[in-house]
């Protein structure tokens, strides 16, 4: 059996409907207050738990050769370092505690390759051995939960292996949902030239990454699983703008002047419970180079991207446009 924690989310959905298409015996851990509907009418079996407290884990995972742990939070405006950090390294602790207890095989933990920080003009991609260097709570709670993942291997053998997906996008996303909108909606901007580079990737060479390394990731080892070339963000836009079926982005906004404002309102709107639709990281996303090599998850998993951006794109709008998002 395989458990997938984070069960209701973009990719351990993703995850658990492609495992159980393949035959395989599956359970998804939800939280009590998850809508776990979709998981139910597609037969998929859930079980109620939470990796933050540990609840239910030991319950969820007996009998399980491996889990797959995709629990965690993305980037949210007012959310500190402590809120990230309860999720992503007490859950991740929680999670590998409890698979060694339920004598699980192997642990598949989900990160991101964001920790490494903003990558260097001209640089090569970025690989695995590339030193942490976060630049938000988000980024830093991910390069925590890997630390705690060492440690717990220095100390006990290694159980994970740790894999990270890069800015995954595609039926069932909701949170790249805002960017398809914004160019929808012509309100999205450039922050300076617009030519920092990401490094996009669809959801099911992501899926396919994380299966990959259920089967032959090596404990202990870290993979980069990505889209098969970065863009630059402008070509992101314009992609998502041509599925779309609107006028590309033109609108360019000077950078200083946006993170100075954010400095100021970010503060106010956490103090205030409020959400702002642009945050500091979001701006990073923008203007910051994320170019991630994936030759280890190529040579060791056999990983190899098949969804270039333009089909992903299209993919996407068609289906937010079949489910009424757009």
């Amino acid at each position: 059996m395989i458990v997938v924690t984070g069960a209701t989310g973009f990719l351990g959905g993703a995850v658990l409907r492609a495992l159980s298409r393949r035959g395989e015996r599956v359970l998804g851990l939800v939280r009590a207050s998850s809508d776990a509907r979709d998981l139910e009418r597609a037969g998929i079996a859930t079980a109620v738990g939470d990796v933050v407290d540990g609840v239910g884990l030991g319950q969820a995972f007996a009998g399980a050769r491996t889990v797959i742990h995709a629990a965690g939070m993305l980037g949210r405006s007012g959310a500190d370092d402590a809120e990230y950090r309860r999720v992503h390294v007490d859950g991740t602790r929680n999670v590998v505690q409890a698979a060694r207890a339920a004598g699980v095989e192997r642990v598949v933990h989900v990160s991101s390759p964001g920790l490494l920080g903003p990558i260097p003009k001209g640089a090569p991609h970025a690989d695995e051995d590339a030193p942490a260097a976060p630049t938000n709570p988000y980024e830093r709670s991910k390069a925590a939960a890997e630390d705690a993942l060492r440690d717990d291997a220095a100390k006990r053998g290694p159980l994970a292996v740790i894999v990270r997906p890069e800015f995954v996008y595609g039926p069932g996303d909701r949170h790249v949902l805002r960017l398809f909108r914004a160019i929808q909606r012509r309100r999205f901007f450039y922050f300076g030239r617009g030519d920092a580079l990401c490094h996009p990737t669809y959801v099911d060479d992501a899926v396919a990454g994380l299966l990959a390394a259920a089967e032959r990731g090596k404990p202990g080892r870290v993979y980069h699983v990505a889209g098969p070339h970065p863009v630059p963000i402008r070509e992101l836009a314009e992609t998502f703008a041509r599925a779309l079926g609107v006028a590309a982005p033109f609108v360019h906004l000077p950078e200083a002047p946006v993170r100075l404002a954010l400095r100021f309102l970010e503060p106010l709107a956490g103090r205030a419970g409020l959400s702002l639709p642009l945050t500091s990281s979001g701006v990073d996303f923008f203007t910051f180079d994320r170019h991630f090599s994936t030759e280890r998850a190529r040579d060791e998993l056999g990983f190899c991207p098949s969804i270039g951006l333009a089909e992903g794109a299209e993919r996407a709008v068609r289906w937010y446009e079949d489910e009424g998002l757009l």
